[in-house]
């Protein structure tokens, strides 16, 4: 599931940024053509405001394979649940066995990426990619800097869980008004699943600022 459905505000333009060109395509085109090129993704969901609509007709007109189109809700974990609920009788007939969640933001991420954190992902209930954050400190109380936290990671995407799980910790969360921070946070409030962290990569950004974008560019056209 790409995950198109956010405004990117910060980002400085008047359109949805992940419809903004970069490298000749699209922001969210270079992510749908990354799980495009995994050959274990068998579904491939878009999820989307409903007023991008023409815009995702464009990226899709000239995607190669098969995309489902799914409207988003008011916030991210809304959204989710939305292409969950989609997916749902896949889900219950084991068609759908897991289920990666990606920010179209990310137009970087590569189909080993994808590959790697599907495998995982199969292998042991979830697993989400990552980068050592050496540079991480703990704060306490009183505001006073303390010692480096050892072993802490910067979560990337895509995420992915099994497929039942995910489904019913969501059902869950939106049952009893939780709102999660990220997909893994709300997997470890509902389900036992454990979660494993697969080596991310610095390339695997996230556009927000106007200079991610031209950083992107330079790396997408390499």
């Amino acid at each position: 599931m790409v995950l198109a459905s956010g405004a990117g505000t910060r980002v400085g333009a008047e359109l949805n940024k992940v419809y903004l060109p970069v490298a000749g395509r699209r922001v969210v085109a270079w992510s749908l053509a990354a799980f495009a090129a995994v050959a274990d993704v068998g579904v491939l969901v878009l999820v989307i405001r409903p007023q991008d609509a023409e815009l995702a007709g464009e990226v899709l007109a000239a995607h190669p394979g098969p995309v489902e189109i799914v409207h988003g809700g008011a916030t991210r974990q809304a959204s989710e649940l939305n292409a969950l609920r989609h997916l749902a009788p896949r889900i219950a007939d084991g068609s759908v066995d897991a289920v990666l969640l990606h920010d179209a933001a990310r137009p970087l991420a590569s189909p080993e990426l994808i590959g790697d954190v599907l495998a995982r992902t199969r292998e042991h209930g979830g697993a989400v990619p990552g980068v050592a954050a050496d540079d991480v400190v703990a704060v306490t109380g009183d505001e006073t800097v303390s010692a480096r936290v050892p072993g802490a990671i910067r979560v990337q995407t895509p995420q992915g869980f099994r497929a039942r799980p995910l489904l019913a910790a969501y059902e869950q969360a939106e049952a009893e008004g939780f709102l999660g921070t990220d997909t893994a946070s709300c997997m470890e409030r509902f389900s036992a699943l454990p979660v494993r962290w697969v080596p991310g990569g610095a390339e695997n950004l996230k556009i927000t600022y106007p200079h991610d974008l031209l950083v992107a560019e330079r790396l997408l056209s390499r």
